[in-house]
C-alpha cells in the first residue's frame, strides 16, 4: 500500500533523458477463453512509448523497463490479477537511475496505460488517492468500540474495546433502595467508556492514524458520544451511521463510510469552489484560468486546487528552473533558459500539489466552473496584494532572450492507452 512519503518520492523524481517510465494496470472482464487482450495492449503500449523516445542510449536504457513490464503483465494476467476485478497495479520505473517502484491501488483506473516523461505521470494517482484517503471509521456502543482503517479501498480492523458495566440494576437492595445508586454507577461507567473512545480518537488523529474518520453508532447513542468529542474531534467528523458493534459486517461497514465520504467531498468541493470563483471576481482570496493558477501555485499561495476532470492545456516548463508559463515563449522569463512545451499542464503540476500538501479537487460537469475556464483555486493569501511581492507574470523579460526567435523546445514524451 502506498504511503505519502512513497507518492513525494515519486513526485520529485526526474529523468533529463525522458525515461521516466509510468505503467498503470487496469484489470478487466476477458473477452475471450484466451485471455490475451491486456498482453497485446501492453507490448502496443511498450511499442508506441520507444517511438517517443529518443534512439541510442536513452531508448536502450528505457527498452529493458519496458521489456520487464511486459513480462510482468502476462504475470498479473496468470497469477488472476485480471479476473479478480479488485486491485489494480501501478509500476514507476527508470533503470537509467535504478528506480523501480511497485504498487496495487484499488482497480478504479480508466484503463490500462504507459507513459514515457521526464517526471512520473502521476495524475490517475492523484485521483484514485483523492476517491480513497485515509479515513478512520469508529463503531461504537455503551460498553464496546471498535476501530477500522480504511486505505485506498482496503478496510482493516486496528483496535477493540471492551469496557464490561455492572450488572447491578433497578431492582437491586430491598424494594429497590439501591437500585437507583446501581442505575447512576452503570450511566457512569458509559460515560466514562464513550470518553475514553473519544480520547483514543483524537489521540489517533493528533498521531496522523488517519486524516478524518466516521462514526457507526445507534441513535440513541449518539447524544453522549457527541459530549466527548473535543471541537478538533468534532471538525473531523465526516458523517455517521447506524450501526451494531458486534453484528456489522465488513462490507456493510466499507459500503457506508464510502457513501459518507462521496457525499462529503462533494459537498465540501461545490461549497469551496463557490467561494473560491467568488473570492476571484472580488480580487480576494481566489483565481481562475490558468495563467493565473499557475502563478499562485509557484508562489505557493494555494490552498485549494480545482481542475476540470477532461482538462486539458499547454504550457512551457523551463529545462533550468522548472518555471511553468501559460505563454508559450521560447526562454523563461524566470532565469532566460530554454523552455520545452507541456502537453498536459494538470499532469505537469501535480509533482508542486503533492509536494506541498495541497488539496486537490477534480471536477465534473459544473457549467459555472467551465465559464471560468476549468481550473482555480482558493488561496491561503494573495501574494501581488503585498507591494514587495511580484507576479511572476508581472517579471520583465530577460533582454539577452527576448530578442531570440525558434520554435519551442521539444515535446515532453508521451504515450497512454
Amino acid at each position: 500500500m502506498i504511503t505519502r512519503e512513497q507518492i513525494n518520492e515519486l513526485a520529485q523524481f526526474e529523468d533529463q533523458a525522458s525515461c521516466a517510465l509510468s505503467f498503470y494496470f487496469q484489470p478487466t472482464p476477458p473477452r475471450n477463453k484466451a485471455h490475451k487482450e491486456e498482453a497485446i495492449l501492453t507490448k502496443d503500449l511498450a511499442r508506441e512509448a520507444l517511438r517517443h523516445l529518443e534512439g541510442g542510449s536513452k531508448c536502450e536504457s528505457a527498452r529493458a523497463d519496458l521489456d520487464r513490464i511486459v513480462r510482468l503483465s502476462q504475470e498479473y494476467r496468470n497469477n488472476g490479477v485480471r479476473g479478480n476485478g479488485v486491485r489494480a497495479k501501478a509500476i514507476f520505473a527508470c533503470s537509467g537511475q535504478n528506480f523501480w517502484r511497485e504498487y496495487d491501488i484499488p482497480a478504479q483506473l480508466g484503463g490500462t496505460q504507459l507513459l514515457a516523461d521526464r517526471h512520473f505521470h502521476l495524475k490517475p494517482l492523484a485521483q484514485i488517492l483523492g476517491a480513497f484517503p485515509s479515513l478512520g471509521i469508529v463503531l461504537v456502543d455503551r460498553h464496546r468500540a471498535r476501530l477500522f482503517d480504511l486505505r485506498l479501498g482496503e478496510l482493516t480492523e486496528r483496535e477493540g474495546f471492551f469496557h464490561p458495566l455492572s450488572r447491578r440494576g433497578r431492582g437491586d437492595g430491598f424494594g429497590g433502595y439501591d437500585g437507583g445508586h446501581a442505575q447512576r454507577r452503570v450511566e457512569d461507567e458509559v460515560r466514562h467508556h464513550f470518553k475514553f473512545v473519544a480520547d483514543f480518537i483524537k489521540d489517533a488523529l493528533e498521531k496522523g492514524m488517519f486524516e478524518k474518520w466516521i462514526l457507526g453508532c445507534q441513535e440513541t447513542h449518539w447524544p453522549q458520544v457527541e459530549t466527548q468529542l473535543h471541537s478538533y474531534v468534532s471538525q473531523k467528523l465526516l458523517g455517521r451511521f447506524s450501526a451494531e458493534v458486534a453484528h456489522a459486517s465488513l462490507d456493510e461497514i466499507r459500503s457506508q463510510a464510502e457513501r459518507i465520504f462521496a457525499e462529503s467531498q462533494e459537498r465540501r468541493c461545490r461549497e469551496i469552489l463557490g467561494e473560491a470563483i467568488s473570492q476571484a471576481r472580488a480580487n480576494g482570496r481566489g483565481v481562475t484560468g490558468l495563467r493565473r493558477v499557475l502563478n499562485s501555485l509557484e508562489t505557493g499561495e494555494v490552498q485549494t486546487l480545482f481542475v476540470g476532470q477532461n482538462y486539458h492545456s499547454q504550457a512551457v516548463e523551463c529545462a533550468g528552473c522548472g518555471h511553468l508559463d501559460a505563454h508559450l515563449v521560447n526562454f523563461c522569463p524566470v532565469c532566460g533558459r530554454e523552455t520545452r512545451q507541456v502537453v498536459d499542464v494538470s499532469e505537469a503540476i501535480l509533482p508542486a500539489v503533492i509536494r506541498r500538501n495541497t488539496e486537490l479537487f477534480y471536477v465534473k460537469d459544473d457549467p459555472e466552473f467551465d465559464k471560468v475556464g476549468n481550473i482555480a483555486a482558493l488561496l491561503r493569501f494573495r501574494s501581488e496584494q503585498n507591494n514587495n511581492v511580484r507576479s511572476i507574470s508581472e517579471a520583465p523579460l530577460n533582454p539577452a532572450y527576448s530578442r531570440k526567435q525558434g520554435q519551442v523546445g521539444r515535446y515532453r514524451g508521451l504515450a497512454s492507452g
